[in-house]
């Protein structure tokens, strides 16, 4: 049965005076364009107070209500809401939920800082109550505020473009009507989320969300905040490549994909003892420069399917010659249809993770460790932004989900929960005996490209040819 993961909130309750008005988180789905992905159940957890809620479709919203104040009033939620746009800042095209609570005739406009109109104002007459998402399109960067009008009502948001849509538009969708077998009428108030459980504004919240994508339940990126006014939240979920949400390899082995820009990838590491041609990957257990080896830490703490094997270069080669090409063009250890990324495939995919605000870490482009670094198996370490630090930034936000299996070097070192190191099809330019890879460390914020001995053992990520 399709489900869709807002409900539109109309009521008055009782909250504490001034400082103790309700906060009111309205949690919604998207997959990485943009599109809408409707919720199965959401976890909220307050990590200082340390309660949990899991909110079960069709509960989507949650009230919490601070407490320590005596007095009383009533404050009633207006029945007309937008939602900040997401993603924010965006390159051109972003989107917003609208949410009417009682039919009527609604204006949208959108201006500038000067206040002057950019895209001229829509009058919808009338619309029913529901959720409609509108698709906003801008062709110049700056500033520019949304702004809804309903019966003597305004709700107003600010987004930030930084790019070019090829033109001024919006285009509005009624949700409610593409879940037509989900009337509005079960999104009443006896099916909000209500927390009896204490909260005060500046709480440290967790969000991670859950929605059922290609028949498949996939978890979301988490996210981490401080919640103090009532908001809605959208919960990033990594896209599966179309066409192949999942791929094989010849042992069998079935992965996930996940679609990164223009990449689609395989979303866990490598596991085959065997190459596409049926010819076996012989076992090592020493490291070797000239024969190719596949390794296993079969002691480690993290399971086979998550850490997959470690390689030698020679063994991810199967005897083809460096490529830095895009595509590579190096099938090598790879499943038919598959090839092993070159440096510069792997510098395409940190540039696109580097050029979604919602991956940075602190504001700082070069800061996407965590937005790539699986949620668990990394070290605790008190350094902000890197995969070891959780408390604030949440990891895996980008959805690749890097395993810190470890790194195991010619004389036998490895740190499981410490590093993460994926080949790359690309020998350097003057020392023929030396590959370039992607590495990642639990506590550096940065994930940096570097040079390594072809000897070394690291893991291995496939890309879909195209």
């Amino acid at each position: 049965m399709k489900r869709f993961s807002q409900i539109v909130i109309v009521f008055c309750l009782s909250a504490a005076f001034l400082n103790a008005q309700p906060v009111v988180l309205t949690f919604t789905g998207r997959i990485a364009n943009g599109q809408y992905v409707p919720l199965d159940r959401v976890i909220v957890s307050n990590l200082t107070k340390g309660w949990q809620e899991t909110l079960t479709w069709p509960d989507t919203v949650l009230v919490m209500t601070p407490t320590g104040i005596d007095d009383v009033e009533t404050v009633c939620i207006p029945s007309l809401q937008l939602s900040q746009n997401t993603p924010n800042p965006f390159d051109g095209t972003t989107f917003v939920n609208l949410q009417i609570s009682d039919p009527g005739d609604v204006t949208v406009e959108i201006t500038d800082i000067a206040g002057r109109a950019v895209v001229d104002a829509y009058n919808y007459s009338p619309l029913q109550a529901g959720i409609y998402e509108i698709r906003i399109v801008l062709s110049s960067t700056g500033l520019y505020f949304l702004t809804a009008r309903q019966n003597g009502q305004t709700a107003s948001v600010k987004m930030l473009n930084r790019g070019n849509g090829g033109g001024n538009d919006m285009v509005i969708a009624n949700i409610s009507e593409m879940f037509p077998e989900t009337p509005l009428q079960q999104y009443k108030i006896a099916h909000r989320g209500n927390t009896d459980n204490p909260f005060t504004s500046g709480d440290l919240m967790k969000y991670v969300g859950f929605a059922t994508i290609n028949d498949v339940e996939q978890e979301s990126g988490n996210i981490m905040q401080t919640p103090q006014v009532s908001q809605t939240i959208a919960l990033s979920f990594a896209q599966q490549c179309p066409g192949t949400p999942t791929m094989t390899d010849i042992d069998g082995n079935v992965y996930n994909t996940i679609l990164l820009g223009d990449q689609c990838w395989m979303k866990e590491n490598l596991r085959t003892t065997s190459y596409a041609d049926g010819d076996s990957i012989p076992f090592g257990t020493y490291s070797s420069g000239t024969e190719p080896f596949y390794y296993d830490d079969s002691g480690s703490s993290i399971p086979l399917a998550e850490r997959g094997y470690f390689y030698n270069w020679l063994a991810v080669m199967h005897g083809a010659a460096s490529s830095d090409d895009v595509p590579s063009g190096v099938q090598g250890i790879c499943p038919d249809g598959w090839h092993l990324p070159s440096d510069t495939e792997w510098t395409i995919l940190t540039n696109y993770v580097s050029d979604q605000p919602e991956y940075i870490c602190g504001g700082n482009t070069g800061y996407i460790a965590k937005a790539m670094a699986a949620t668990s198996g990394w070290v605790s370490f008190n350094r902000e932004c890197a995969p070891c630090d959780q408390s604030v930034y949440p990891n895996n936000t980008s959805g690749f989900g890097v395993i810190p299996a470890g790194s195991y070097w010619s004389y036998g070192y490895e740190d499981v929960g410490h590093y993460a190191s994926f080949w790359s099809s690309t020998e350097t330019e003057y020392y023929s005996e030396f590959a370039h890879y992607l590495g990642f460390e639990f506590d550096s914020p940065e994930a940096p490209g570097g040079v390594s001995s072809k000897s070394r053992r690291f893991s291995v990520r496939c890309l879909r040819d195209e």
